[in-house]
This record gives C-alpha cells, structure tokens and sequence, in this order.
C-alpha cells in the first residue's frame, strides 16, 4: 500500500484538530453553563435559604452577649430594627414561660402571633436537639387576627402568603433558661429566577457562538503550521531528505521542525552510507567468490594446473570471506546489543604481545614494521576475547593505512588509574571534517573502495561498538600528512 493512501486512511480514520477543539471548547462552555444553571438558578433559593439562617444564627449570638442587661429590652428592638428581625426572648421558671423582652422590625413579623401550642412545639422540638432548631414555616395572613388562640399552622394552608424563617435557641445564662425566637421573612425569588434564567439563555447563546469561533480561530493557528510540516513529512517518507522543516506560532513547532530536520538530515546521511556500504560489502563478497571459482575452473579444466598453490589461493580467499561475514555478524549484534562482554582479569601488555604473533608472516614477506613498547604489566578487568579483537583491528586498520614506510607503532602507557594503548600509523592521514566519521558503522574516508591489505574493512565500526559496550574511552589523533593514532583506555586493576 502506497504512502499517500495510507495517509489518506489515517485521515478517514480520525477526526483533525480542528474539530477536536471545537468539541472540546464546546462541551467545556457547556459544562460552564451546566454549572451556572444549576449553582445560580435551580439552587437559588437553597442558598438564599442558607444565608438567611445564618444571619438569624449570627444575630442569636449577638442577643447572647447582652442578655440579662439592664438595657436589654432596648438593645433588643434596635438589633431587630438594624437586621429586620422579629424577636421573642421568654425565661424558663418551673416549666412555664414568661416573655421577658422582643423586637418587632414591622415586616411580615409572624412569631408574635404564634398559638402557645406552636410555641410549645418549638421549644420542645429545640429542646430534643440540644437547643438549637431551625425550620421553615408557611403562614396565610388571612388568618392572622392578631388573636394567638386564631393563628393556623401554614403548613396545612395553600398557597402561602409568607415564608419564614424561624430560629429556636435554648441558652443558660446567670443560672436561669432562656428561649429565645427569631423570625425573618423569606422573600420569594421566583421573579429573579426568571430574570436569571432569561439572561442565562442569552448568556449561552453568545458563548457558545464565541466557543465555536475562537476554536475554529485557534485551530486554524495551530493546525496551520501542523499541516506544512505534514507535508513535508510526507516527502520525507518517500526519500525526499531535502525537505526543510519550518516551525512558526510555538514553541512547541518549532521544536518538532528542529527534530524533524535533524532527523531527515541523519536518515539522508544513513540512506548515502548504506548504499555505499551495500556497494563497498558487494564488492568484498564478489572478489573472493570471483577468485575461488576463477581458480577452481583453472584447476578443473586445465591438466597440472590441480596444485597446493592454487588450492591455498582458494583457502586463502575462503578465509577472507569467512572473516567478512563473521565481522558482519559481530558488528550487527553489538548494534543490536546482543553481544555482552564477560569481564575477566588480565594482563593487557600481554595480550597485545601475544596478538602481534599473528603478523610474523605479513612482517617476513611484505616488509612491514610492527614495533611494540610498553611500560610493564598493565591488569585490567574487560572481555578478554574482545579486547584482542580490538586490538587486532586497529593493528590491521594501521597496516592498511600506512605509508611507505610500512611501519606500524602500538604503544601501551600506564596512568594512574588507567591503561591507554594506541596505534599509530604513517599513512596520508585523516582531514578534520572526516574524523568525526570514521567510526561510523558505513563510514569510508576514501569513497574509491580498495581491498584491504588485511581484514576487512569493518574493523573501526566493530572497535566502537566494542569499546562502548564496556563503557572506555577512545578516540583517534589525526594530522594530514603525517598519520594517525588510534587509542583506548581501560581502568587498571589494583
């Protein structure tokens, strides 16, 4: 399936930006609204009634500072006056009930026209609570003659004239028990839930016409910039690393266009080295399977030809091969991170001796020069098996690399701490914009490949992966013209 219809799918498949946000800006404005309608208009009334108790209950606390003055029936009709509270205080004596002070604020006042039957039930029901009750009572004013014994309780009346609120206190004071009553009237507020309710219809009619524009606003800011860097990705995607990303409104965009352009920068520079390592690897295979069957044909076909030279040419190019397909095997786990080293103690001097018996014959029969120094045991704690592979590498790498010299220097210096050997060749060097590449896994210097004098070309990528599976330094020392030193550190064992 082609990139464009996948994308095109993707597309059917999910709903874009912009009508994510409408919905989201939509269904918050109508949460908002939800909220509005039920805090300030269905529960209107509920807090109204709240607060009207609690003035009645802050009032009560007031009377209770000054209850039992001198002055108290005074002090009594201006706080009814100053709240618009009707006011009934009695004082408890052997069960009976005397009116001992009351303010009257002229409004709607029903607890001075209460039956001693109500007044009963009141003290009584405050009594079964601990001295405190509250409740809300309806009352017809056409029953209100200003005879008590005549007063009908409103609960059984409808409709009402009047709500009240009635507050019953008991409080003890000076050794002697006081009722006290308060009452307000509870105006009705279905007038200012109406007008509420007209200009909440109002209210989200204009908010959500302002939710739907500002999302569609918005969106189209932050999905603009969105869509272009899409399209750019999309020529990403079918081998266009060109493409430059521009991030523009956010900081956010910006950051992703950074990335995006980074990434396009390392895929097109992945893209480049793969090819030439497919190039390079073709031709690796291809020489010593051409000389392996050039020279099984020649010993087939042509009589005395069937000798130990032409059979060690074939064992020979046999082994180049195995060791090239071997290297790409390890370098594709240390990649993969499969391949973990197993740390044993050992001498790193060594190991290097013992690793530069290998090139005797290169030494005999080419000329080279592989000089060895080192400032005595060097114990150190690593993969020993990787380590010489290591080693072996960059020797080979120096070999490859040298200059007419053919001379070779591996080197082991002991710190403090640490151990660093190094390998230096006399080769044409390593030019500073190349030698951040080189260790690479697809890296060549020269882009003309040639075959390596030994091994097989992979060994820089194969030291890296080595090197930083057990955490050493490394690094390489390069000038034009002179040559290159290659160099790792490993922590000396104590």
């Amino acid at each position: 399936m082609s990139t464009k219809n996948t994308a095109t799918q993707v597309k059917k498949r999910s709903a874009g930006i912009r009508v994510k946000l409408v919905i989201a800006l939509v269904a918050f404005t109508v949460l908002v609204l939800l909220a509005i309608w039920i805090l300030q208009i269905r529960l209107l009334s509920y807090f109204y009634e709240r607060e009207k108790f609690s003035e009645l209950e802050e009032t009560y606390l007031d009377i209770c500072t000054y209850i039992g003055d001198k002055n108290f029936t005074d002090q009594l009709q201006k706080t009814a006056e100053e709240n618009g509270i009707c006011i009934r205080v009695f004082t408890i004596i052997d069960g009976m009930a005397k009116a001992v002070g009351d303010g009257n604020a002229g409004v709607n006042c029903m607890v001075h026209h209460l039956s001693s039957s109500l007044l009963e039930d009141l003290y009584v029901n405050a009594k079964m609570n601990n001295g405190v009750y509250d409740k809300r009572m309806e009352f017809n004013t056409d029953f209100v003659t200003g005879d008590a014994e005549n007063f009908y309780l409103p609960g059984l009346l409808q409709p009402a004239d009047t709500v009240n609120a009635i507050c019953a206190r008991l409080i003890e004071k000076d050794g002697a028990e006081y009722f006290i009553l308060l009452d307000c009237e509870l105006t009705p507020v279905s007038a200012t839930v109406k007008t509420l309710q007209v200009q909440f219809l109002w209210t989200a009619f204009f908010l959500l016409c302002g939710a739907i524009l500002f999302a569609f606003i918005l969106s189209r800011i932050i999905a603009t910039p969105l869509s272009a860097i899409t399209e750019k990705a999309r020529r990403l995607a079918v081998g266009n690393y060109t493409a430059d990303f521009e991030g523009r409104g956010y900081r956010e965009i910006a950051e992703l266009a950074e990335t995006l352009n980074f990434a396009a920068r390392e895929i097109g520079a992945t893209d480049n080295l793969q090819k030439e390592l497919i190039a390079n690897i073709s031709h690796d295979l291809r020489t010593p399977l051409t000389m392996i069957k050039g020279y099984s044909e020649i010993m087939r076909d042509l009589p005395g030809e069937n000798n130990a030279e032409n059979a060690q040419i074939i064992i020979d190019e046999t082994t180049r091969l195995s060791e090239l397909v071997s290297d790409l095997l390890d370098l594709s786990k240390l990649q993969a991170g499969t391949k973990k080293p197993e740390p044993e103690v050992f001498d790193l001097s060594a190991l290097t001796q013992d690793t530069m018996r290998r090139y005797d014959t290169l030494i005999r029969h080419n000329g080279y020069r592989i000089l060895f120094e080192t400032q005595g045991e060097a114990q150190v704690q690593a993969d020993r098996g990787m380590i010489l592979q290591v080693i072996y590498n960059l020797i080979n790498n120096a070999v490859n690399y040298t200059g007419e010299s053919l001379r070779v220097r591996v080197s082991i210096v002991l710190g403090e701490d640490s151990v660093r050997l190094s390998v230096a060749d006399d080769g044409e060097g390593i030019s500073p914009d190349k030698i951040d590449h080189i260790w690479d896994r697809y890296y060549r210097v020269d882009k003309v490949h040639n075959r390596a004098v030994i091994g097989t070309g992979l060994g820089l990528s194969i030291v890296k992966g080595i090197l930083e599976a057990h955490g050493a330094l490394y690094g390489v020392e390069s000038a034009v013209g002179v040559g290159s030193v290659f160099w790792f550190e490993l922590p000396l064992v104590k």
